[in-house]
């Protein structure tokens, strides 16, 4: 070897080994975003008293009461404080301003085993129609959670018909993939939906392995209201647990990324992030999905979305953290949101979205408020 090659090979080298050691240190070592603020956008208590947000969603077209930008929050508990009871959805502006989406009171128009109980599920579709999940208890105990459905509520707030299946057992989230036509007539909307009442109420808080990811594939328009087109169980096996603290513990966030190639499930129970590939086109169900990255900076990841650049961002539920994860299992960081309670940041952190040119937008269980992380 002469001696310019001897020196291409050492650069060459030199170049692996610093690669090979800035990749390690950010699988090992995720460090908080220094230059991050944490502000309060407004609180999510409505009048009747409602806590517990849950499910955050960003109104994509203004349509009778939804204005588009505007946030959409679930709420779980009730003025009592008594999970799987809350019956409110409220709408918040960027700058704060508050106004009542929605109080759901029955009767329905339709079945929905157990009730209302307001959960992290939670979507709008481009025609306007808006989509939560609700899986109800009577006294905010998870001994008496029921199957519970999905709630179809129009652009005002009313519920026009619920979505029951056997499969659908305690929608706990949801994510959409929204295809509309260019004139906004036809419409065809899949959702994305996890399960975490199969056998777990009858298991006592022993773990089960029976959670599962549901696609249902709607068609609409704005002038027809959400008929469902066929269910598949994409992803099952996902472990789940009831929980006196948190009512049950099963798989969470659900993301599509960027590529819609593979859905991101939070596996709340195991500290994990998998994937189920090809969501939108799969037959048979994907057995506990594949493991993108676990342990680490996750401490029961439960909401989950996707930044602008495709990176995974889940919200801890256990600490209080942001963890954010490369599409190559990579944690690049992990920000404290939330410190309060007991152990710091227990039971602070669900729901979150990224809003482009805003930051992470997110509530605050222990603070009953929407926040934003930018």
């Amino acid at each position: 070897m002469n001696v310019q090659s001897r020196g291409s090979a050492v650069r060459w080298y030199l170049t692996a080994v610093v690669t090979v050691l800035a990749l390690a240190i950010s699988l090992t070592s995720p460090q908080s975003v220094a230059a991050g603020t944490i502000s309060t956008i407004a609180s999510t208590i409505p009048s009747n008293g409602d806590v517990n947000p849950y499910g955050v969603f960003q109104v994509p077209h203004t349509m009778g009461k939804l204005t588009a930008g505007n946030i959409l929050v679930s709420n779980f508990n009730n003025t009592k404080n008594l999970q799987g009871t809350g019956t409110t959805i409220v709408e918040i502006s960027p700058m704060g301003a508050f106004s009542l989406f929605s109080h759901i009171e029955g009767p329905l128009p339709g079945p929905c085993p157990g009730g209302i109980g307001l959960t992290t599920a939670l979507v709008v579709l481009r025609s306007g129609w808006v989509i939560v999940g609700s899986l109800p208890t009577s006294n905010g105990m998870s001994a008496t959670a029921k199957a519970g459905c999905l709630l179809v509520l129009d652009w005002n707030g009313k519920v026009v018909e619920t979505i029951t299946d056997a499969r659908i057992n305690g929608p706990w989230d949801m994510t959409v993939f929204d295809q509309t036509t260019a004139d906004g007539q036809t419409h065809a909307a899949t959702l994305f939906v996890t399960n975490v009442l199969n056998g777990t109420v009858a298991a006592n808080g022993n773990v089960v392995h029976d959670g599962t990811v549901l696609r249902i594939v709607l068609n609409a328009s704005t002038k027809m209201k959400p008929m469902v087109a066929s269910i598949t169980t994409v992803g099952n096996g996902f472990s789940e647990r009831t929980d006196p603290a948190a009512l049950v513990i099963g798989p969470t966030g659900v993301a599509l990324n960027k590529a819609n190639t593979l859905l991101y499930v939070a596996d709340s129970v195991n500290n994990r992030i998998a994937s189920i590939s090809n969501p939108l086109t799969r037959t048979s169900p994907s057995r506990n999905g594949t493991t993108v990255t676990s342990g680490g900076h996750l401490n029961d990841p439960l909401g989950m979305t996707l930044s602008d650049g495709g990176n995974i961002l889940t919200a801890n539920g256990d600490d209080g953290f942001l963890v954010e994860t490369t599409p190559a299992g990579a944690q690049v960081f992990a920000t404290l949101l939330d410190s309060s309670g007991s152990p710091p940041g227990s039971g602070a952190l669900f729901g979150l979205i990224d809003v482009s040119g805003l930051g992470v937008v997110y509530v605050d269980d222990a603070t009953n408020t929407l926040n934003l992380f930018h």
